[in-house]
């Protein structure tokens, strides 16, 4: 029911701004101040990653705001109406935005650059439940766990992808754009080898999660998953899950249970009361604090703090 009453706002939305097209004429996109790309973001990864790309050729806005979890969010009528004059749309894909699709038909604005970040990543199938049916949620997120940023070789693809899409809309800076690239891609090359060398000589390689959105890091480097909710975190496990998630920490002396900043953390804590295990930290990177922001954290120092977590859990 949920689905449906968010789906209706978004119509509602799009009917507005229609509206609101036709009074005023403005159906054409505004040109970029200084030359610069104005580009659209739909939320944290790909925003930061098109600031490291773009630089200052670029001016980016981020669509989701700070500290909102993604998975519940949807477009405005100021979302839509700043994508009528945008150069370049970039979103990650994969079903992670699940109103990409109708919001893009709804735009009169032709010239829009449309990049789908995670193109030519090998996605994972979504969760499934013990009966075999994929896990259903009031924001369906189709066939596939979206979350492929958490593998750092998946996000420099997307970064890649991205800076592609920029020298599309501005050739003329394609030797910026790509020098940027280079710069952040030895970097995802130095996460991706860091998270290698750490969690290899691990003795443990499981880890209970309140979120089920670590699978393609987990594939990277040889972890399991076990997630007390599925693919979105805005459910709340029945007390037969609740019972199995239990039990499989007190078999395999699962120390601790992660849940993630933007989500309460209470059904973890629970369980960590339950079984004796404790809490912490273990980021999907969806969406920064606007005190990380300010405190200059960023996709990297993020994932490095997500690399220690994971090193003491696992010790």
């Amino acid at each position: 029911m949920k689905k449906y009453r968010t789906r209706a706002r978004r119509i509602m939305a799009l009917a507005a701004l229609s509206l609101t097209i036709i009074l005023t004429g403005c159906a054409g996109k505004k040109e970029a101040a200084g030359d610069k790309l104005n580009v659209m973001t739909s939320f944290y990864p790909v925003y930061d990653f098109t600031l490291k790309v773009g630089g200052d050729k670029v001016n980016v806005k981020n669509m989701v705001p700070a500290g909102t979890e993604p998975h519940e969010w949807e477009p405005g009528t100021r979302d839509i109406a700043s994508l009528e004059e945008s150069n370049v749309f970039i979103y990650s894909g994969a079903g992670m935005e699940h109103w990409t699709e109708d919001v893009l038909k709804s735009l009169s604005n032709k010239n829009l650059i449309v990049v789908e970040a995670s193109s030519g990543i090998t996605l994972k199938e979504g969760h499934e439940e013990e009966d075999g049916h994929k896990e259903e949620d009031d924001h369906d997120h189709g066939e596939f766990d979206p979350h492929v940023w958490l593998d750092p070789k998946n996000a420099k693809k997307e970064m890649e992808n991205i800076k592609n899409g920029l020298v599309n809309a501005d050739p003329e800076n394609k030797d910026y754009y790509e020098a940027n690239y280079k710069i952040y891609a030895e970097k995802f090359d130095q996460l991706d080898q860091s998270f290698q060398e750490t969690l290899a000589p691990l003795p443990n390689k499981s880890i209970v999660v309140s979120h089920e959105a670590y699978g393609y890091l987990c594939s990277a480097y040889g972890l399991t998953q076990v997630g007390i909710e599925g693919l979105t975190p805005d459910s709340e496990p029945d007390p037969a899950r609740m019972a199995e998630v239990i039990d499989y920490v007190r078999d395999n002396k699962v120390k601790t249970i992660f849940f993630e900043e933007l989500v309460s953390p209470k059904v973890a804590e629970a369980i960590a009361k339950e079984t004796g295990a404790k809490t912490a930290v273990l980021s999907p990177v969806e969406g920064l604090s606007d005190k990380e922001l300010n405190a200059g954290e960023d996709y990297f120092s993020v994932m490095e703090k997500n690399l220690a977590a994971l090193k003491e859990a696992l010790e």
